[in-house]
């Protein structure tokens, strides 16, 4: 079920959308031309730490990694940054856009089952 298309798709707006929220929240943390800075510090930290440690051979990846993850650690990791993102909409004033967001992170999962048992296995 993981490599449906309804449910990759899903994935990738989860992804975008997480990203959005980190740089929205590190805009929100300064003033003036830092401002600027900070979001793109959050969206660099997001995007770095998502794209850097994952499992080997990860199918619902390229299968490449740059750092090798057990797989409960890169299990655990997604639902820490997807976790910080739907708290930064709360800290931001946008409950309903987090409780939308917190719902199809958990549907995702939900349709993930597969590929959460997958990486479970690899250590």
């Amino acid at each position: 079920m993981s490599k449906n298309p309804l449910n990759l798709v899903l994935r990738f707006l989860l992804e975008l959308s997480a990203i959005a929220t980190f740089g929205a929240w590190g805009y929100s943390l300064a003033e003036g031309g830092m401002r600027i800075l900070m979001a793109l510090l959050f969206l660099v930290l997001f995007a770095g730490v998502w794209g850097v440690f994952a499992v080997r051979n990860d199918p619902s990846r390229s299968g490449k990694t740059v750092v090798q993850t057990p797989g409960p650690v890169r299990l655990i990791l997604e639902l820490a940054l997807f976790g910080v993102a739907a708290w930064m909409l709360f800290n931001l004033g946008l409950s309903l856009p987090a409780w939308i967001f917190s719902g199809l992170v958990i549907l995702h999962y939900l349709g993930s089952y597969d590929r959460m048992a997958w990486l479970l296995k690899q250590w």
